[in-house]
């Protein structure tokens, strides 16, 4: 027996052991915790959290009642876009810990019951991979550089870049090469910062290495993976060429024929992939990180790909009844047709905290925010964590998929005074210091008010903690009624205790800024958007997002009734 099967066998094992279920279909209704390993907790004193704080914290993921967690990447990694810039697919960055203490981790939350997700990065690498050196070392047109997207520049000499395409991290999407002689070279493709080379999935070694990647992780006992930009990484190569806005014409949202993004053909990557995942029992799962259209996003969810896609359309919206009512009668209606069930967001590593933009005058008005420290536009805090436990509370209600984000639990808010020199994120730099980026959702964890760095480290924390951190630290809100914390292990140990299936209807309102809406067992959901209390309907009250609820229902708030 080969050393993969054997693991394969081990952790087979171990899953009975644990009593995790065998059912294909448990992740469909389940609540995933996005955890940011990095800012999660440290355990060695660096000031960058680790796998050991994983498993140091596995006590209090199971109080939370979720069914699994993710795990953003921990792989060795430069860090030049907070590990999504991978320089080793199958192994743990050593600054976090070891192979062996992933297994530890690992089996320590399938010991309660938590499954565990990863994620997997396939659109590019670090420049750092061993791939991306060889082609550095090899000459233009060599089988090395075949593995990327490598072209001569433009002009006389080949000093400008192949076309004008933007990164992600702008300015461009090209970044000129230098010869082992100490010349100026060919220019590479990444979409996002420059440290990360997009791969081209056209080259047969592309797709070998993921599969074997994916076999690696779920032969070790891993349950599903995150698919990270799962709709870029095919491209059309054939006119490297042509112009952004050439390009941009050719983007029909629907047709699968444009140049960079959502091509028809990773379809039958995802289906090779699909078949993999179902030789485990019960299948492995994967979720897509896909910014497409919610019409294109239903193929990645069908059953024979990769089973089910982030649907972020209300982690963009605003808090409005309207705009809910619209995303959720939708997005129910296209997960219904592709056989999936839905996905949940509201929260992540890459957006500002929805308690501090709900507490804005408008969510697209976080940016500004951040850049001028929170002095460019008024803040409610009261409004904005009122609004988020209650957005909390009605997406937990909804069939389909929830997924929370690290600190959500304890009403964190985006830190807004990280200063300008301590800043981690690359589109800082890249987008010329416009935006301060991602760092203030990246913050490490408060555990403990009274103590270092609130307890998340002995040493310094990696990003700078704001002192408003103690105030809602673990410590200050475990077994405390009505804190943010116990709202959601009591909602989150409700939902399990009611939900038997994916039923979902709309009840008719008089009030257009109420949201009522019936589930399994007679539970029904009731929000109130408006900022003035509303009658509450009849029936035995399960939980509110706000305290003192009897016959009305406040402003910015959720109940849940057993009717």
């Amino acid at each position: 027996m080969t050393e993969s099967s054997q693991v394969a066998v081990a952790n087979a094992n171990i899953e009975k052991s644990n009593g995790l279920s065998d059912d294909p279909n448990w992740w469909r209704q389940a609540v995933i915790y996005q955890i940011y390993p990095r800012s999660f907790q440290d355990t060695d004193g660096d000031g960058l959290g680790d796998i050991k704080g994983v498993t140091k914290r596995v006590d209090y993921l199971s109080s939370l009642g979720i069914d699994a967690v993710w795990l953003s990447p921990f792989y060795p990694s430069p860090l030049a876009d907070g590990g999504y810039d991978v320089a080793d697919y199958m192994n743990v960055d050593p600054r976090l810990g070891s192979l062996e203490d992933f297994d530890e981790m690992l089996n320590a939350l399938h010991s309660v019951g938590i499954r565990v997700f990863v994620d997997i990065v396939p659109n590019h690498t670090s420049n750092q991979y061993p791939w991306f050196q060889e082609a550095l070392a090899s000459p233009p047109g060599s089988p090395a550089r075949s593995r990327y997207h490598f072209y001569d520049g433009q002009g006389e000499n080949g000093e400008l870049p192949p076309s004008d395409w933007p990164s992600f991290f702008a300015p461009s999407a090209w970044t000129r090469t230098t010869n082992p002689d100490g010349t100026p070279g060919q220019w590479y493709l990444h979409l996002f910062a420059p440290e990360q080379p997009d791969l081209n999935w056209d080259h047969p070694e592309v797709p070998a290495l993921f599969l074997q990647v994916l076999k690696f992780w779920a032969d070790r006992g891993v349950d599903g993976f995150r698919i990270d930009v799962a709709h870029a990484m095919q491209k059309d190569m054939s006119q490297p060429f042509r112009s952004y806005p050439q390009i941009k014409e050719m983007e029909t949202p629907d047709s699968g024929d444009g140049v960079l993004l959502d091509r028809n053909e990773i379809h039958d990557t995802y289906k090779t992939w699909r078949k993999l995942f179902n030789q485990y029992n019960p299948p492995r799962v994967a979720v897509a990180e896909a910014m497409v259209r919610a019409e294109r996003r239903v193929a990645y969810t069908s059953p024979d790909e990769l089973g089910q896609a982030f649907n972020f359309d209300l982690l963009l919206s605003e808090f409005n009844a309207a705009q809910f009512h619209e995303i959720i009668s939708r997005n129910l209606g296209f997960a219904q047709k592709s056989g999936s069930s839905s996905t949940w967001v509201l929260s992540n590593h890459d957006q500002p905290r929805h308690a501090t933009k709900y507490g804005l005058p408008k969510i697209g008005d976080a940016a500004q925010w951040l850049m001028t420290e929170g002095k460019s536009v008024a803040k409610n805090r009261e409004v904005g964590l009122a609004r988020a436990r209650a957005a909390t509370m009605l997406i937990l209600a909804l069939p389909g998929c929830t997924y929370l984000y690290q600190g959500e639990e304890l009403g964190l808010d985006e830190v807004e005074t990280i200063p300008f020199d301590e800043i981690q994120d690359p589109m800082w730099e890249r987008l010329l210091h416009t935006k301060k980026g991602r760092d203030g959702c990246r913050v490490p964890l408060p555990w403990q008010a009274n103590a270092n760095s609130f307890g998340f480290s002995s040493g310094n924390a990696h990003l700078p903690q704001p002192d408003w951190f103690g105030s809602l630290a673990v410590d200050q809100q475990d077994g405390v009624a009505g804190s943010t914390l116990e709202m959601y292990r009591q909602a989150i140990r409700i939902r399990k205790q009611v939900l038997a299936g994916e039923s979902f209807e709309w009840i008719e309102n008089e009030n257009p800024e109420v949201l009522h809406f019936a589930r399994d067992n007679g539970w029904q959901s009731v929000t109130n958007f408006s900022g003035s209390s509303v009658p509450l309907p009849a029936g035995e009250l399960l939980i509110a997002s706000v305290s003192g609820v009897t016959t009305e229902l406040p402003a910015n708030s959720t109940a849940w009734l057993q009717v």
